[in-house]
């Protein structure tokens, strides 16, 4: 029998949790680890972990065959699964439920960690009160060509909003080339009430920083940090604290102080240093259970620009459109209107796949095939979407040519790579309402 194939039982709190091929490698390029490293790893910060997921609802997001493949996203809790695994049943936007996983302990942490899920994603509520968020969400997403530095600016700008709306941020890297900011809330507020305050925050630190960040949806209407309000929407979840994320070093999405902030460097938190520093430093999270704000004063600011004219923004593409949200279609798209007239931007699709490594190879094809005119483009101009469909993601590329002259702009061709994985089941959607 192989090493990778055996099976290790750990005793975790008087719990039994057996892990399956121990010793398959989850990540072997830069950092080599096994399954049984990355559960270890989540053993020795479990109490920390727990913070972000002990009592809620679990998306189990799948990397069956480790970091560098491709995951998918599973609600449903496994039918085979220990009696003393927690579940409840959650309702969803489209009116599906499903019954997910709850995970309150260590061996809980460990268990889901055996299925392959690298990374941790809670729902903001908690189990006894499903319709209520107890948490507020604030994603900085920095677009292309946007340097880590801005991203810690725009987080301290949302610190000083949030201490001037009675609220406590605490602030984590996101594993990635971003940053998120937590915000406890007593959970008397709805999803969508959430969401506004968030938006509100968003639209806020835009005209603190207008140069640095954006609440603009649509990527080809943004620039900066883009703060994601819509992470606030119901069913939507994000990578809680000390998750491991896909990336070669094995970095991690590390709870920080405020004032390591200016100074902090994602690179600088992997599977490999943060248990080191959680026992050195302990968790920067301590005490964030005991900190539930008001959302009130942004629920103020949010009214306030409501009547000054601005409405709802866009919602994800899955959500029912709201009765003052504007067209749900980027501003490309989007056909004139005698009396709103837009600009529409000149978009064009080249890659679509669901390796992002194979969508990149395609987008550098057509740069060489477009030399004269890839020369023209800015990093703003090269969007890179991750899609997320039903259980599956994929990379799409598009190209946005404003800044190329009219006659020199290529024509939309077939994308190479062009595998979208929805693209069966929406024709079947399609066929079935004009059946």
């Amino acid at each position: 029998m192989r090493k990778e194939d055996a099976t290790e039982l750990l005793s975790i709190n008087g719990r039994e949790v057996r892990v399956t091929n121990p010793g398959k490698l989850y990540f072997s390029k830069q950092t080599k680890l096994s399954k049984l490293d990355l559960v270890r790893y989540y053993s020795s910060v479990a109490p920390g972990a727990l913070v972000g997921v002990r009592d809620r609802p679990v998306v189990l997001k799948r990397y069956v065959n480790g970091a560098e493949g491709e995951p998918f996203y599973q609600k449903r809790a496994p039918e085979q699964r220990p009696s003393w695994l927690r579940t409840i049943t959650l309702a969803f936007p489209s009116g599906r439920t499903a019954e997910e996983i709850v995970v309150d302990d260590a061996a809980g942490l460990a268990w889901i960690v055996n299925l392959g899920c690298i990374e941790l994603h809670p729902h903001p509520v908690r189990s006894g009160d499903l319709d209520h968020p107890d948490e507020l969400r604030v994603d900085l997403d920095p677009g292309p060509g946007v340097g880590w530095t801005e991203v810690r600016t725009v987080a301290l700008e949302v610190k000083s909003l949030l201490d001037e709306m009675g609220l406590r941020g605490w602030p984590k890297t996101s594993g990635s080339r971003g940053m998120h900011v937590n915000v406890r809330i007593y959970p008397r507020w709805t999803f969508d009430e959430v969401r506004r305050a968030a938006l509100a925050l968003s639209r806020a630190v835009e005209r603190r920083a207008p140069t640095l960040a954006t609440s603009k949806w649509w990527k080809e209407e943004r620039h900066g940090v883009f703060l994601d309000y819509n992470q606030n929407a119901k069913d939507r979840t994000t990578c809680s604290a000390y998750s491991v994320r896909p990336l070669p070093d094995a970095r991690v999405s590390a709870p920080l102080h405020w004032h390591e902030v200016p100074d902090c460097e994602p690179s600088d938190f992997t599977v490999l240093t943060i248990p080191k520093r959680f026992l050195e430093v302990g968790d920067p999270q301590e005490g964030i259970d005991g900190a539930a704000g008001s959302l009130e004063k942004l629920l103020e600011l949010a009214a306030r620009d409501e009547a000054a004219g601005l409405g709802d923004a866009p919602w994800p593409p899955h959500f029912r459109k709201t009765e003052s949200e504007p067209r749900r279609v980027a501003p490309s798209r989007a056909k004139s209107l005698a009396k709103t007239p837009r600009t529409k931007m000149p978009l064009i699709v080249v890659a679509n796949s669901p390796s992002k490594e194979a969508a990149l190879s395609g987008l550098e094809r057509w740069k060489r095939k477009h030399a004269e005119v890839a020369k023209l483009l800015t990093a703003d101009d090269v969007l890179v979407d991750s899609m997320r469909g039903r259980s599956s993601t994929w990379t799409r590329i598009r190209i946005n040519l404003r800044h190329v002259p009219e006659e020199l702009r290529p024509l939309q061709q077939t994308p190479d790579p062009d595998d979208d994985p929805t693209r069966e089941w929406r024709k079947i959607g399609a066929s079935k309402k004009g059946a």
